[in-house]
């Protein structure tokens, strides 16, 4: 499995081990994936803003996401520009745009060119690394 991009300090990975469920440490720390159609958020229609579960720093609008048929939550862009950050992942022998917190480097998914308009894009995410503040 792939080790974490960002380099904690043991102090830091042991508060995020204690806060984290396993498999929000294992998506967010380890750039691993949780299996499609399990995640919380694969196919909610409820309003609000994603939190990244990490730093809550925001991240997509309800009002982007969309129903991709991959089994993860899908958005077509970014609440605001700069709030998700890409890199290059060659992790399963083909190259993938990952895509990060800008905040903390938490890893959320990945980003694909086949998305609807108006953007084209397909953030495709793992619901273990979100975190949905309703509106009221």
């Amino acid at each position: 499995m792939k080790s974490a991009q960002n380099p904690q300090a043991p102090s830091r990975r042991s508060e995020l081990r204690r806060r984290l469920t396993d498999l929000e440490y294992h998506v967010t720390q380890e750039a691993g994936t949780e299996r499609p159609f399990t995640g919380k958020y694969w196919n909610s229609k409820e309003d609000g803003v994603y939190l990244c579960v990490v730093c809550d720093g925001q991240l997509f609008a309800s009002g982007a996401k969309y129903d991709s048929g991959t089994g993860w939550p899908s958005f077509y862009e970014q609440i605001a520009e700069h709030r998700v950050e890409e890199r290059s992942d060659h992790s399963h022998g083909w190259v993938r745009t990952e895509v990060v917190c800008s905040r903390c480097g938490a890893h959320l998914g990945h980003l694909f060119p086949d998305g609807p308009p108006p953007t084209g894009l397909r953030y495709c995410i793992n619901s273990a690394s979100l975190r949905l503040a309703q509106e009221d």
